[in-house]
């Protein structure tokens, strides 16, 4: 039997974040399932789902996560993972990309467009790329799974006018080796 856990890390990036915490880990007799890692405007952000022997229960890991969280000035928390999490795993893989004029309202648009189309969103990379004449140049990488029902051609056509309404280009495409 193991416990599972969400762990999650935030604080100002510095060099040895990752070693610390995994090592805290380790000793615990953690195994990582599955983890994502980034620097999000000189800010080290880190969520792992964590497998822990069933003697280790989350209070526990927390405690042992005390001294990395101290030793970097991190905000560290432990979480119970409940049993009947659904995942959505049918579908299709694909990559929507968006490039235009950094404006609020660039996320919620295109997450809405995915919503409404039952459209699950499965990992979001932004960046603010430099300027454009004076104005900040805004990339959104979308990976995202399509229900099976969902034909890809009339969702691209949707992203395509709710594009023009915020003045970005944007485009759906299958997730292959090619596009990534």
């Amino acid at each position: 039997m193991v416990n599972e856990f969400a762990v999650w890390a935030l604080g100002a990036d510095r060099p040895g974040i990752v070693a610390a915490v995994t090592g805290v880990l380790f000793r615990m007799g953690c195994n990582l399932k599955d983890c994502s890692m980034t620097v999000l405007s000189k800010h080290f952000a880190m969520v792992m789902l964590v497998e822990a022997p069933d003697d280790v229960p989350a209070n526990a890991l927390e405690a042992a996560l005390a001294e990395a969280e101290s030793n970097f000035d991190l905000t560290v928390a432990v979480r119970p993972l409940g049993e009947g999490a659904m995942l959505f795993v049918e579908g299709e893989p694909f990559i929507v990309s968006v490039y235009g004029s950094d404006h609020p309202g660039i996320v919620h648009h295109v997450a809405s467009v995915l919503a409404d189309h039952s459209v699950n969103i499965t990992d979001v990379n932004t960046r603010v790329l430099g300027e454009e004449d004076g104005v900040p140049v805004y990339a959104m990488l979308l990976e995202v799974t399509l229900p099976r029902s969902l034909d890809p051609a009339a969702l691209d056509n949707r992203i395509q006018a709710m594009a023009k309404e915020l003045g970005v280009d944007a485009s759906l495409h299958p997730a292959d080796a090619d596009v990534l």
